[in-house]
């Protein structure tokens, strides 16, 4: 027996040994040797490289999952500047995205820890993860440990407010102890509040854009707001300063109101009536047009029209034609119309007979025209509609060529 334990001895010493001269006389423990049996060790395996901001208690030769099965193992782990740099080496079988994440993940409560490489969820996945690749640190991180978990849960039963329940229960109880009655007539209240909020939804939706199109507005008026604001107070000053003239003025006003309506209620009658005779005088002038103007630029300077004056008068010689009119007709006209005067049976009265009929007798009469010659016809010509008509010729039968 002491024998056979001596060899065994001195086998595991010599794999031992022959295992260190083989890694270069490198020792940082059992986990720094290959162990037989991981993944990532086939000859179709490839390498990349993650940079951690934190390895936890990673250690080499830890399994490397993708949705949980294992697919390769951490083959080294090294310090790059404030930050690790993990080696891995997967099976040649193993096709992920070129933006692929990692994570150390905990494989049960108490076991050890592993990598979990996962393709975007958020993202769009982009071309093929290859040998020699490098996840960077935006792209990695690691999943709560067990410690976390529990230093988390520590916080909120001794410090959080789960110590509070307590309190929160037995004050809700005083407010509703002895008013169960109240509380149960608020619920369906509530109930129909938040009904008729849902019904308005889109009424409630409109008025808040609107008042976002209102705030935009205010926005892009800020500048003239600030200005008025800084000229109203100076105008409120004003009107401070003058509120005595103007509570006098306001009641000088009344007293004024009070002095027409007395006036008003006293001769209602004759001011109606006055009205009602005013009536034609306005309607007259109103008739005369522009008459009553253009007698105006005439009258300073009658009988020359006033725009005419300068080529009127010139130096001490006057040139003047005029033409008046004193016809029963144009007096009337002029000067009786609208008057009971101005009827046919008025003060002047109309021309009898004959002369009544005929023209201004101031005038010579017009010799009658000429009747023009008739125009020559061409015998056999239809008439063509739509042709022009060509001057002095004729179509038989009246019509024109």
């Amino acid at each position: 027996m002491t024998t056979r334990r001596t060899r065994s001895w001195g086998v595991t010493a010599i794999a031992v040994a022959t295992t260190l001269s083989l890694s270069a006389c490198s020792w940082d423990g059992l986990n720094s040797l290959p162990l037989p049996g991981t993944e990532g060790k086939g000859e179709d395996s490839y390498s990349i490289r993650i940079q951690m901001p934190n390895v936890t208690t990673l250690s080499p030769n830890s399994p490397v999952r993708v949705d949980d099965v294992t697919v390769g193992s951490v083959a080294d782990i090294e310090v790059e500047n404030w930050h690790a740099l993990v080696t891995v080496r997967l099976n040649g079988d193993v096709d992920l995205p070129a933006n692929t994440s990692a994570k150390i993940g905990q494989t049960s409560l108490l076991g050890s820890q592993h990598l979990e490489l996962a393709a975007p969820e958020s993202a769009e996945a982009q071309g093929r993860l290859e040998d020699g690749d490098v996840i960077p640190l935006d792209r990695a991180g690691a999943y709560p440990t067990t410690e976390q978990t529990l230093s988390s849960l520590s916080v909120v039963l001794n410090g959080g407010g789960l110590a509070q329940v307590q309190t929160i229960t037995q004050e809700l109880n005083n407010a509703l102890d002895g008013r169960t009655g109240a509380i149960h007539d608020l619920l369906p209240r509530l109930d129909e509040l938040t009904g008729s909020l849902d019904r308005q939804r889109g009424d409630i939706i409109s008025a808040m854009e609107g008042i976002d199109r209102l705030s935009s507005t205010v926005q892009g008026q800020k500048d003239t707001i600030d200005r008025a604001l800084t000229s109203i107070p100076p105008a409120l000053d004003v009107l401070v300063d003058q509120r005595q003239n103007l509570t006098n003025a306001l009641t000088e006003l009344g007293k004024l109101s009070d002095t027409a309506t007395r006036v008003i209620d006293t001769s209602g009658e004759d001011l109606k009536a006055n009205l009602r005779n005013l009536t034609p005088v306005l309607r007259e002038l109103a008739n005369s047009g522009n008459s009553l103007t253009e007698v105006l630029s005439v009258l300073l300077t009658f009988p020359f029209p006033m725009k005419t004056l300068d080529s009127a008068i010139r130096g001490d010689f006057a040139n003047l034609a005029m033409m008046i009119d004193m016809t029963n007709e144009r007096l009337q006209r002029n000067f009786l119309t609208g008057t009971v005067l101005g009827s046919p049976e008025g003060a002047l009265g109309t021309l009898a007979g004959v002369a009544g009929q005929a023209g201004n007798p101031l005038t010579p009469p017009e010799a009658d025209a000429p009747a023009p010659a008739p125009a020559p016809q061409i015998p056999g010509l239809p008439e063509i509609p739509g042709l022009p008509a060509i001057p002095g010729l004729t179509v038989p039968g009246g019509g024109t060529p």
